[in-house]
């Protein structure tokens, strides 16, 4: 399962994307985000709990703010995560 955390607006799309399948919740994504917008959650796969990264409630209508800081090709909650589970996705109006 791939849950995807962000929204659409005027000024395009943003997305933080987690796969469920892939993150064995390590929590190396958790310590690198400079933001801290990373937590934890459970969800179901194959009739199990099975906890994984998340993005916590508060910044979900924030990503293209807190995210922003990092460099849009070396998103450290992305590039430290050792399974490949987290894929981030901007995408401008008009691109």
């Amino acid at each position: 399962m791939i849950i995807h955390y962000g929204y659409e607006d005027n000024s395009g799309k943003f997305y933080v994307s987690i796969n469920g399948f892939k993150c064995d919740n390590c929590g190396i994504c958790l310590e690198k985000c400079p933001e801290k917008i990373l937590g934890e959650t459970v969800i179901m796969i194959e009739l199990d709990d099975k906890k994984v990264a998340a993005v916590k409630e508060e910044f979900r209508k924030e990503l293209k703010y807190t995210c922003a800081k990092c460099s849009r090709e070396k998103e450290p909650c992305r590039t430290s995560c050792p399974k490949k589970a987290i894929a981030v996705s901007y995408e401008p109006k008009g691109t």
